[in-house]
């Protein structure tokens, strides 16, 4: 039983090790990239070919196509992307997430390997304390969570050697026989599952790898994995597209139909076909090496390696001519609705995978705060006229209590994302978004103290004079103006705009608010005796439009990076 337990414990740390060290990879790996890497994704627009190797590259860069597949329903959801690119992209991530398969290959030593990439890694990381260089401080955590995975397989390997010795658990491995339609068919569900759960297709590579130099599975065995990571892979799409837009969902569904269709596809030509071609390059896999009364089997893992890559080519070469058709295909399956977008779909906890994205998704929700608030002004004009029905004033308090839930979820969301290791250019997007955000929701606030306002008027039996009327719509003019100009800036990227010529408008609006409140003021003590109560609210209204006015000056502000 303690062996039993040990087994457990060094395999299931080594495991860890591994998943984290993945992730730390990836993590340092994106913060060296920063929005690099987002403007790369960018050419998958330009032809299908440039999304494929757009799709390779990304991947092998982060070292996970679980990013790069989060990215891709990011960008698809927020329009940047349309289906059939991002199926380009999808392709490719799957060729370029078989680097980690020739990497943990052709390791060397492994555990001195590990030890080397932590040593250095940490040297980088704390170097950061004396230069503060962030781009080093990066590529130490990259050379950091390299050094974990190199660490994690061995832990994997060294856990692994006492099974041979446990006739049980050797006849288990060795009923996963992928020479025969059944024992096939279990080694694919076991590695879906494991892929699956653990959302790490390289964790599965690394276990078959382990096991197929321990001599505990074959060579056919662990080789057919590839099939069934191929398939569990695609569980983090769906996680990142679940409850979103139809795009992204749309999105999912085409990742797993590609890696279904293609197992369906290939899998009658595993035996015949695929593993001659891979160990055709590697004569020597079958070769066994004793040492100290033990014998591995060190060459097998580069032909599973270069199963895994064939594979991903061949279904590349056969879907990529008919990526438009497969889109309309999966567009058929998930029709997107028009202005199907519920409240709060953008925010996606799976885009925690990647800062960059989750500001992407952030921007959606600051973009519909945006469009609200012009929705809400261009209502309020109605107000000032007495032309808004009932239900449309309703409405402008309706608005404003959902945009108070949408600046709070946005700043929950983005309070995550700090504390998360990102490169300071997107910390201060993060800082840019907040203060959108809060700015947004401010202008509703006043929308709304522009309704009660009038209502308070009305309360009164009162109306506002033809006089106040067109004072105030004549601000209101101004003001909407001005944030109509703003709002134009509120995007991603972001266009480069003259922050002084805006500042001195907005000095401008100030004045004729300033000189419309004084006007006012002057008709305090006129022959209407109610004129008090009825400045008072057109003061109210002033005052709103007066803090409108800068909310607005401080969104540029910010756009403009002003500290």
């Amino acid at each position: 039983m303690s062996q039993v337990f040990s087994i457990l414990i060094t395999v299931s740390g080594g495991l860890g090790l591994f998943l984290l060290g993945m992730k730390h990879l990836s993590e340092g790996l994106q913060a060296v990239s920063g929005s690099g890497l987002r403007r790369f994704m960018s050419l998958a627009t330009t032809h299908r070919l440039a999304g494929v190797g757009t799709g390779v590259i990304s991947t092998v860069i982060v070292q996970s196509s679980s990013i790069i597949t989060v990215m891709v329903v990011g960008f698809v959801s927020s329009g940047l992307m349309n289906l059939s690119q991002a199926i380009n992209v999808i392709i490719g991530s799957n060729i370029g997430t078989t680097a980690t398969a020739w990497l943990i290959a052709f390791a060397p030593d492994v555990e001195m390997l590990g030890l080397c990439a932590v040593l250095v890694g940490a040297a980088l990381y704390f170097f950061y304390f004396f230069q503060h260089n962030e781009r080093l401080h990066n590529i130490g955590l990259a050379f950091m969570g390299l050094g974990c995975i190199f660490i994690g397989l061995y832990c994997m390997k060294e856990g692994m050697e006492p099974v041979r010795t446990m006739p049980a658990v050797v006849d288990a491995f060795r009923s996963l026989d992928a020479t025969t339609a059944w024992g096939l068919a279990k080694c694919v569900l076991v590695s879906l599952a494991f892929t699956a759960v653990v959302q790490s297709s390289a964790a599965t590579t690394a276990i078959a790898m382990t096991l197929a130099q321990q001599g505990l599975l074959s060579f056919e065995a662990a080789s057919a994995t590839v099939f069934g990571m191929n398939i569990g892979t695609t569980m983090t799409a769906w996680l990142a597209a679940f409850n979103s837009s139809a795009e992204a969902r749309q999105t999912a569904l085409a990742h797993t139909l590609f890696n279904v269709a293609g197992t369906v596809l290939l899998i009658p030509f595993f035996i015949p076909v695929i593993l001659p071609m891979a160990t055709s390059f590697f004569p020597r896999y079958a070769e066994a090496v004793t040492a100290h009364g033990v014998t591995t089997y060190p060459y097998i893992a580069a032909p599973m390696a270069a199963v895994h890559t064939i594979f991903n080519v061949i279904t590349t070469m056969f879907f990529l001519p008919f990526s438009r058709q497969f889109a309309r295909f999966v567009s058929r399956i998930i029709k997107a609705l028009p202005a199907e977008k519920p409240h709060l779909s953008a925010l996606r906890l799976s885009s925690y995978i990647s800062p960059v994205i989750a500001c992407d998704q952030a921007l959606l929700e600051v973009g519909f705060m945006r469009d609200s608030d012009i929705e809400l002004l261009a209502g309020v004009k109605d107000v000032l006229t007495g032309e808004a029905t009932n239900s449309a004033e309703k409405h402008i308090l309706h608005r404003e209590e959902v945009l108070d839930n949408v600046q709070r979820e946005i700043t929950e969301f983005l309070g995550r994302i700090m504390v998360k290791r990102a490169p300071t250019e997107v910390s201060d997007r993060v800082r840019r978004l907040l203060r959108l955000s809060d700015e947004l929701e401010s202008v509703s606030d006043e929308a709304a103290t522009i309704l009660k306002a009038t209502w308070r008027l009305r309360k009164g039996g009162q109306n506002f004079s033809a006089q106040s009327c067109q004072t105030l719509l004549g601000v209101h003019e101004t003001v909407f103006e001005f944030a109509q100009t703003v709002s134009g800036l509120i995007k991603s990227p972001r266009p480069m705009f003259d922050l002084a010529a805006l500042q001195a408008n907005s000095h401008d609006i100030g004045g004729c608010i300033h000189d419309a409140r004084g006007k006012q003021l002057s008709r305090v003590g006129s022959d209407d005796p109610d004129s008090p109560v009825r400045v008072l609210a057109e003061l109210d209204i002033l005052n709103a439009y007066e803090r409108i006015r800068s909310c607005y000056i401080n969104m540029a502000e910010t756009l403009a990076d002003r500290k």
